[in-house]
């Protein structure tokens, strides 16, 4: 491997010429932002093994958000108030923030990068709102990818301001009627399915075999999703973040979305951590932090079954 291949932080130009940002790990793994939606677009692990799904139809070109890999709804998610779809900030063009103000927990790692949004005059006429998104993006040095948010009003007329929020995640799977996901048991949950309808989850195991589109609320500060095909887990762990929402459009979604191969949705899950059903409130001068870290580790099979209480009591 030459040197220019070990940067731990290299500006370069990706699809359509878009500048990106590649963080890379002293073993292998490595992790690619675009600066187009501030938007992780590739993580692999160390044997380079993508472990997000982006469409082999994703069109990277403005204002078309990036169908895959970790889109920020901001500051709507979804269709949760008045603006487009899950906010603007995945399509506009974010800055590398050269002096961004200090973490109160600075990681060892070198793989970072700083990036910044600020609202242009346009957006300020569709949402009146003065802001600073300040999105860190850490490649661990275990291959652990962390995603650090900080919102602050800015604005000088006194006046609050309210968001919904989301990482979009598109998890890549073997095969989803092969996974699971543990952590979202006995939880309510939304169910956009049945108009924003409030259900309560079984007892099991979340399995997959036909659309599904819920928000799970007051969820536990981490989940796990079980790949049996690839013996692989996820690890999502968050902070700022109570809702987690879980979709996967099945067949006759996947063939609408002219950005989404048919098949595709067998090879995806989203699992999102949010802040949907109670907005965030920010008085000027406030911050709202928002964390997700993800980690995949190998499962360890015992009679086709991973023991969850392992995976989810392990820190």
């Amino acid at each position: 491997m030459s040197n220019s291949e070990r940067v731990p932080v290299e500006l370069c130009k990706g699809v359509n010429g878009l500048d990106k940002v590649i963080l890379r790990e002293v073993r292998g793994s490595s992790v690619e932002v675009y600066l187009y939606g501030g938007h992780v677009t590739s993580w692999k692990n160390e044997h380079g093994e993508e472990l997000l799904f982006v469409s082999s139809k994703a069109i990277f070109k403005p204002p078309k958000p990036i169908r895959g890999g970790i889109p920020i709804c901001f500051p709507q998610f979804s269709n949760h108030g008045p603006l487009e779809p899950h906010g603007f900030a995945r399509n506009r063009i974010w800055s590398i923030d050269a002096d961004p103000p200090p973490f109160p927990t600075s990681s060892s790692s070198k793989a970072f990068i700083d990036l910044i949004l600020k609202p242009s005059e346009e957006d300020l006429k569709i949402w009146p709102h003065s802001f600073e998104f300040r999105l860190r993006v850490t490649l661990g040095p275990g291959g652990d990818l962390m995603l650090t948010s900080r919102i602050r009003n800015t604005s000088t007329d006194g006046k609050p301001f309210s968001f919904t929020f989301a990482y979009h995640t598109y998890f890549s799977v073997s095969d989803i009627s092969e996974v699971r996901v543990e952590g979202l048991e006995t939880l309510d949950y939304l169910d956009n399915l049945q108009n924003k309808e409030r259900f309560t989850e079984q007892g099991d195991a979340i399995t997959f075999e036909s659309e599904v589109d819920k928000i799970y609320l007051s969820t536990p500060t981490k989940i796990a999703i079980l790949d049996h095909e690839k013996k692989r887990t996820f690890v999502i762990r968050k902070d700022g973040l109570p809702d987690a929402v879980v979709w996967n459009p099945w067949d006759k979604k996947a063939k609408a979305m002219a950005d989404f191969g048919d098949d595709e949705y067998k090879h995806m899950l989203c699992v999102e951590t949010a802040a949907v059903e109670k907005p965030i409130t920010l008085k000027p001068g406030e911050e709202w932090r928002g964390r997700q870290e993800l980690s995949a580790v190998p499962s360890s099979y015992c009679s086709g079954q991973l023991d969850p209480q392992r995976v989810l009591q392990s820190s």
